[in-house]
């Protein structure tokens, strides 16, 4: 991880265009890292001089095919070795460097991990860009892979509103779709699994699509979503945090399983919402207990085996106006577990949903454009599901990103659970007493976690001041105020 620091040179000149424009139509109401007049107008320069020197090798002549043939005769040896300068390693890395990568917007000189997954992309000059450019072609067909939820407008009115769009407010909600999706990708397809080119599609990417549509008629709409979330205030038409969304999945997943059968859960896996007490309202480092973990499964399963797959959500606050920098590479180290589902959170006040990072940069889908609401059959196998991927890659300095935020992870068994444990205790051993969460074999809580708990009667959460999280300190005895704040 490198960056941090200083700038690299690609990120100051990268305007939006340079971003966005690759295969995706209708524009979106987005921008990336360092967009600014000023900038864009040095990276226009400099645009200019390299598609003048790349345009060289293409450019026809309108003289006639003998005046062509003796052109290019008399200047063959010039033009090959103008060609090996332009297009060498070092030319093409000083281009990127100026106005980042023309195939994605990001550079090709460091490699990049994207949900637990590296792509190698070649630094030495000797390998040439093969290495580069296939690194590259597998890692935009991961990306393109992930399923994109974003803006739809024309759906059925949401509850009692009128609203039939969540353009402007519903960001998060889409952004916790992305998350789960993925879950329900890896859980049912495997990591390995990328986007058909063909029809008729897999079934089971199908069902997946169909448990996100936009009505009450899908599982996991943003219809029932704000149902699910109204004792932690989700409303349409207001924005709401990570942790209430968190807190809404859950309620959600609860009511699902507990009104269908076990063998046709729409999302088979324990849900686990990690936070800092029984309670998760009174903030502190999150603690990942094991025995509740075990706990969770058993009861998802209703008894039936100890273990089952489980989904971790992991809400934080990692500072005031912008995450504290000690936490900016226990951030990025996330993105190298394979359990990894990324971040919901992203931009202060308008969320997105990270899945990669590369250097400094976080890589993040996008859900602020605007698309006709569609809801897939779950039996459709041609359907067209063109708007639930893109290929245009977006990234943001992650030290920038909005302090309020939430991180998912999928452990498919106990085995891959175990693995999370060991890679989250050796992360937080050498976060330098600023660990994300940490991980206990029991608490030391009084009671159990219990989801009625959380509740009172009139559906509203219980004030408890029996838990309040000591503050972090330094070996002075200095208390860090912005390093964890109250969910």
């Amino acid at each position: 991880m490198k960056g941090f620091c200083e700038r690299a040179v690609a990120s100051k000149y990268s305007s939006k265009s340079s971003t966005e424009s690759t295969d995706r139509g209708p524009s979106s109401v987005c921008s990336d890292s360092g967009s600014r007049d000023s900038k864009h107008d040095k990276a226009s320069l400099w645009s200019n001089f390299f598609a003048s020197a790349f345009s060289i090798f293409e450019t026809h002549s309108e003289s006639s095919i003998t005046e062509k043939k003796e052109i290019h005769s008399r200047n063959n040896g010039w033009t090959e070795a103008v060609r090996k300068v332009v297009t060498g390693g070092s030319m093409r890395r000083i281009h990127e460097r100026v106005l980042g990568s023309s195939r994605t917007g990001i550079s090709s000189a460091s490699d990049i991990w994207l949900l637990g997954v590296l792509y190698k992309i070649s630094q030495d000059e000797s390998s040439g860009d093969a290495a580069t450019n296939n690194g590259l072609r597998a890692f935009e067909q991961d990306f393109s892979s992930r399923i994109l939820m974003t803006y739809r407008k024309g759906f059925d009115a949401i509850g009692d509103s009128k609203y039939t769009s969540d353009v402007n407010w519903g960001c998060m909600l889409r952004s916790s779709q992305m998350l789960v999706a993925q879950a329900l990708l890896f859980h049912r397809l495997g990591r390995s699994w990328r986007r058909p080119l063909h029809k008729p599609l897999d079934d089971q990417y199908i069902e997946i699509l169909h448990h996100f549509g936009d009505s009450e008629g899908s599982a996991f709409s943003i219809h029932n979503l704000l149902q699910a979330g109204k004792a932690y205030d989700l409303a349409a038409g207001s924005w709401v945090g990570p942790y209430a969304m968190c807190r809404s999945w859950e309620t959600l997943i609860r009511c699902k399983r507990e009104g269908t059968a076990f063998d046709n859960q729409p999302l088979p896996m324990a849900v686990y919402i990690v936070s800092g007490d029984e309670d998760g309202e009174r903030g502190g480092a999150p603690v990942v207990c094991i025995q509740d973990a075990s706990r969770y499964c058993l009861e998802f399963s209703r008894g039936r085996v100890d273990w089952t797959p489980i989904l971790l959500l992991v809400p934080l606050v990692l500072g005031l106006e912008k995450v504290n920098p000690r936490y900016i590479p226990s951030l990025w180290a996330t993105f190298t577990f394979p359990q990894s589902l990324g971040i919901m959170g992203g931009k202060p006040g308008a969320s997105t949903y990270i899945i990669g990072v590369q250097d400094e940069k976080a890589l993040y889908l996008d859900p602020h454009e605007v698309q006709p609401a569609i809801n897939i059959r779950r039996d459709d196998l041609e359907a067209d599901t063109l708007s639930y991927h893109c290929n245009v890659i977006r990234h943001i300095p992650l030290d920038s990103i909005d302090p309020s935020l939430a991180i998912g992870f999928y452990c498919r068994d106990r085995d891959d659970f175990d693995d999370f444990c060991f890679r989250a205790s050796k992360l937080a051993d050498g976060s330098n007493g600023a660990p994300l969460f940490t991980v206990t074999q029991t608490h030391n809580f009084p009671k159990p976690v219990n989801h009625s708990d959380v509740l009172d009667d009139s559906g509203g959460v219980q004030n408890d001041d029996s838990f309040v999280a000591p503050p972090i300190s330094d070996a002075d005895g200095s208390a860090h105020e912005d390093d964890w704040q109250l969910l």
